[in-house]
């Protein structure tokens, strides 16, 4: 697969014109945070379901496809069931359903922000927090990009595990972790360069706080990642 397609995989951006879609990204994460901490403090079930539903009403409003969402809690999973049954035996039920119910709730949350919010915006929001620190010599736009990378970084990551996951059973070795682990870091390790081709290949290796970069050299408006 070509740079170019991989770069492609960066974002999981669905466009619309949901009021969530029209926020600012600053608001949307700055309600993450704040959705984050109230998730923390749930301490019953039903109110974890109510917290549900008002997510999934939310998802439903900004009309993200089910297919979409729910491949977002799937990698999740892995960590989730056995969390899930070492909380059932040493805590007891409720607090296993409760504590594996934030963490799906939160992975939800994150991944309705992303969903509904392009890279951009939430490069430029990145960017304007860290403005304060370039006067002792942190380049906000560089560590701003590395922040929405890494954000976005993690579907394709998940993605790849999927892939070589798919391709494992398809030999029939379920059962060694070679044949799952070898592959995904190849895989994740080519990804990984063929991303880093795309973004030097439109000036991003360059600093953009750099005054003395030539035009298309600077990493800024030109070389957003959407």
């Amino acid at each position: 697969m070509s740079g170019s397609s991989y770069a492609g995989t960066l974002g999981l951006y669905q466009p619309g014109g949901s009021l969530l879609h029209r926020a600012p990204a600053g608001a949307k994460l700055a309600g993450l945070a704040v959705a984050a901490v109230g998730v923390l403090r749930i301490t019953t079930v039903p109110t974890l379901a109510l917290a549900f539903a008002a997510t999934l009403l939310a998802a439903g409003l900004a009309r993200i496809p089910w297919r979409v969402g729910l491949a977002q809690l799937r990698p999740v999973l892995w960590f989730a069931v056995p969390l899930l049954a070492f909380q059932w035996v040493t805590a007891g039920p409720h607090r296993a359903v409760l504590v594996v119910g934030q963490l799906l709730l939160m992975v939800t949350l994150a991944a309705l922000v992303t969903l509904t919010t392009r890279v951009s915006a939430m490069l430029d929001t990145f960017e304007a927090c860290l403005r304060p620190l370039r006067r002792v010599g942190v380049s906000p736009a560089r560590v701003a990009l590395v922040l929405a990378l890494t954000v976005r970084c993690v579907p394709l990551v998940a993605q790849t595990f999927a892939e070589t996951r798919e391709a494992q059973r398809a030999r029939g070795l379920e059962r060694s972790p070679a044949a799952l682990v070898v592959p995904l870091v190849i895989r994740l390790l080519k990804r990984a360069d063929a991303i880093g081709e795309a973004l030097a290949a439109r000036g991003v290796d360059d600093d953009p706080d750099d005054p003395d970069a030539g035009p298309g050299q600077a990493g800024g408006g030109s070389a957003r990642v959407r």
